[in-house]
């Protein structure tokens, strides 16, 4: 499946499916709590966990630009910051599930799941901290990252080089702060689901597959951006001429990249938990491992390292925007296996369960994604206008 071709096709009346996706979605999501509670709120939060690393991913590389002083990705910074659009979205989410199903975590009000020894998770996993805890974060989130793109749409009108110095320093300390707040996130909304489980490298697995989905993301939009301008009259076409194959290249060694990082920290994940041979550590495991799981197990490391490792080795498919998007499309399904397998397991006992009721909450999240991220994408000029280094954007080789 392209993912041009079908971006290209729905474009003309892409609020209308989209809004018919978010339908299904929500009547999903109210049919499945009554119905099927243990199948649709695991879905609710993959799905929400999903949208929050998206908006994190596009803060996190427009962040990482900043800091490194990098002018080659200024071209294509308007795609990265409407992605943050996405953060509020899956706070929403997840702020729902805490409301109405907090009993999906196993803890969540029995203290005495945890033994003496763990006394110390007993005391984190208290409902009130753990909420507190998860506001903090969001709200953190959302205010360096209002900031940072404030700054950076600001500076269309006004071109004042002040305002990267201040994007810089805020770059800075958004890096700083999402490094120590994202890893107990995941350790809170994700690991704790099987609270007695434990894995040191986690948050650095998370945050790998976090920006890698998140360049993902970023390729499948920004080609579809520039497909979308095919045929326009030359003076309607905002990102033709701005955006090269050599920005397009680029996006694709870091997705090639991040890849392989992935693939590293899945490895020592896998390999330090396999040699240490803790009962305590290796169930997570065993469980992903029975016979109805395994081909999924083996599955995740293939969409999400194998496949497009290989692809992404010539140069040719790097430069080619539809092929670079269909690569992207291979790791963004990967993504989505990757969080099936790290949330769905617990709930869904001997074999994966897969059907309509998973789908319609998907495909709603997917049209919440695609919403949000239009409407940002329209409030601001496709090309930040007024930063001093584009021009070193526009002739990049």
């Amino acid at each position: 499946m392209n993912p041009v071709r079908l971006l290209e096709a729905i474009a003309p009346q892409g609020p209308r499916y989209l809004q018919a996706l978010l339908a299904w979605g929500a009547l999903t999501v109210l049919g499945g709590a009554f119905l099927v509670p243990q199948r649709v709120w695991p879905m609710v939060l993959m799905a929400s966990y999903g949208l929050i690393c998206l908006g994190l991913a596009g803060g996190f590389f427009v962040a990482l630009q900043y800091v490194t002083g990098s002018t080659w990705c200024i071209a294509i910074r308007r795609v990265p910051e409407a992605m943050t659009a996405a953060l509020p979205a899956g706070a929403l989410g997840l702020a729902l599930l805490f409301l109405v199903r907090p009993h999906l975590y196993p803890w969540f009000g029995d203290q005495a799941h945890f033994t003496a020894t763990e006394w110390f998770k007993a005391a984190w996993l208290s409902p009130a901290f753990f909420f507190a805890r998860s506001v903090t974060y969001v709200l953190v989130w959302l205010l360096l990252i209002r900031r940072l793109v404030g700054a950076s749409r600001q500076q269309d009108g006004t071109g004042d080089p002040a305002l990267t110095a201040g994007n810089r320093r805020r770059s800075a300390v958004f890096i700083v702060v999402f490094t120590l707040t994202f890893w107990p996130a995941c350790f809170d909304w994700i690991m704790s689901l099987e609270p007695h489980w434990y894995s040191t490298i986690f948050g650095v697995y998370n945050f790998a597959g976090l920006f890698l989905s998140g360049l993902a993301v970023m390729a499948i939009l920004l080609v579809w951006l520039l497909e979308r301008e095919r045929g326009l009259p030359a003076r309607n076409q905002r990102l033709r001429g701005v955006v090269t194959s050599q920005h397009l290249v680029d996006l694709g060694r870091l997705m090639g990249a991040f890849s392989t990082f992935w693939a590293y920290t899945w490895f020592s994940q896998y390999m330090l938990i396999w040699y240490a041979n803790l009962p305590e550590e290796t169930g997570y495991f065993i469980h992903r491992l029975k016979p109805d799981w395994a081909p999924l197990f083996v599955a995740n490391l293939a969409l999400n390292w194998t496949v497009p490792f290989l692809l992404l080795l010539p140069r040719a498919t790097k430069q080619n925007p539809r092929a670079l998007a269909g690569i992207a499309l291979i790791v963004l399904l990967g993504r989505l296996l990757d969080l099936y397998l790290m949330v769905a397991p617990p709930f869904a006992g001997s074999s994966p369960v897969f059907g309509l009721w998973e789908l319609g909450v998907l495909a709603g999240a997917g049209a919440v994604f695609a919403l949000v991220f239009r409407l940002a994408i329209e409030q601001a000029q496709p090309v930040p206008v007024g930063d001093p280094q584009l021009q070193e954007s526009l002739h990049y080789h």
